[in-house]
């Protein structure tokens, strides 16, 4: 005697569903599929079709022969760009300003948010919220526009002050010791503002409840943060500590790039830059998809070491 008919008939439901056939459950659900769809060809064009290209790393590439046809040097390439002169400076000009970024830039979205987040005003915070999210929005092409404009020894506001104080013009965004302060404070302009979006979230999941009970307890703004917002978002910083870890490598490609200058090119040379000007300007197609893919396997192992180091002291992975 069945005592449940609903619980009974719910349990064959969930019983005739998983043992239908993969194509009729899709056919179920066509309408959900279709949402995903445009995602799965771009994965299909864009992720997966370039794998076909990254056998030219261990070619030596022929053009009258194809990629499949040209003949195999195994890491001929890789062993080569290893012992290039250039290895060590490309290597080096990425780390130091991805490091740099790591270091300045990434704590910055995570403090906007938490002074954010102690802002009252609901109108004031909403036009500080709108006016540091905007900068996103605008491409590397036009920030760095602007700042040759604010930069130029000829009209430019920057170089106007200087005269008016009696010093001489100066040629900033040419300049290898202004290099590094651009990049950092441009880049903290461009993203801190929407990467504090995140934080932000993640700071409603934090009970009110704890902050009037360590207003009770007499702890004041400095340590309710300390103690309680920042253990509140260790995760979310956990995450995204181990996301900005595993692009290190690319160090902001395209704003290095417009950056870049004949007067600090001993610095600003950085792997994605090298790529491009070895595969497009010298046409070393095989050589530049080596050094690409030595690139991607080098992140990859620092995106292994980053989850063990943030497992054991963060209790945050990614797997």
């Amino acid at each position: 005697m069945v005592r449940n008919p609903s619980a009974a008939i719910s349990k064959k439901k969930e019983y005739d569903y998983v043992n239908k056939s993969l194509r009729k459950r899709i056919w179920e659900h066509k309408v959900l599929y279709l949402f995903i769809l445009p995602l799965i060809v771009w994965l299909l064009i864009f992720c997966y079709q370039p794998m076909y290209g990254a056998t030219l790393a261990f070619k030596d590439f022929k053009y009258n022969l194809g990629i499949m046809g040209s003949p195999w040097v195994g890491f001929k390439h890789f062993e080569k760009f290893i012992n290039s002169p250039e290895f060590w400076i490309v290597i080096k000009n990425t780390l130091i300003i991805s490091l740099m970024k790591l270091a300045i830039s990434f704590p910055a979205p995570i403090l906007l948010a938490l002074l954010l987040n102690e802002v009252r005003a609901a109108k004031f915070k909403r036009v500080i919220q709108t006016m540091s999210y905007l900068p996103n929005f605008v491409s590397w092409v036009v920030v760095v526009q602007i700042l040759t404009v604010i930069f130029s020894p000829y009209g430019g506001v920057y170089n106007n002050l200087r005269n008016m104080m009696g010093l001489e013009s100066q040629f900033v965004m040419g300049t290898k010791e202004s290099f590094y302060p651009i990049v950092i404070l441009s880049d903290i302009w461009k993203n801190a503002g929407w990467n504090s979006i995140i934080y932000l979230s993640a700071l409603t999941s934090i009970s009110v409840e704890l902050y009037e009970a360590a207003e009770i307890d007499g702890a004041g703004r400095l340590k309710s943060t300390w103690y309680i917002t920042l253990p509140g978002i260790k995760e979310t910083i956990g995450i995204m500590f181990l996301f900005a870890v595993g692009n290190i490598l690319n160090a902001g490609y395209d704003q290095i790039l417009l950056l870049k200058q004949p007067a600090n090119v001993q610095i600003s040379e950085i792997l994605d830059t090298y790529i491009l000007n070895t595969g497009l300007n010298y046409g070393r197609f095989e050589y530049a998809t080596a050094i690409g893919l030595f690139k991607s396997l080098f992140s990859i192992s620092l995106m292994f070491i980053a989850n063990l180091v943030c497992k054991k002291t963060m209790e945050v992975s990614l797997w």
